[in-house]
């Protein structure tokens, strides 16, 4: 999956996940589940599922046909329990 994404979101992702979203196409993903909020302006989706044998949480949306990475951290116990990672 092609991913792109803001730089200045990504430095923002490393200081507060301490991981690139430019990892986000390695994600062996194991649930979808749309994310859309009424505020959002476009639909958006998290993605969960294994980066380096762990569980993670991934947020994106698409624009023009590419796939544009939000964020992307651990997922927490409870969507760990939740998606069965």
């Amino acid at each position: 999956m092609e991913i792109e994404f803001s730089p200045a979101k990504d430095a923002a992702n490393i200081e507060k996940h301490g991981v690139s979203l430019g990892r986000t196409p390695e994600l062996d993903i194991l649930a979808v589940l749309e994310n859309s909020r009424a505020e959002d302006a476009e639909r958006r989706f998290r993605l969960y599922g294994l980066l380096d044998g762990e569980a993670y949480c991934a947020v994106v949306t698409f624009r023009d046909r590419a796939a544009r990475a939000i964020s992307l951290r651990k997922a927490n116990r409870v969507e760990r329990k939740r998606h069965g990672l």
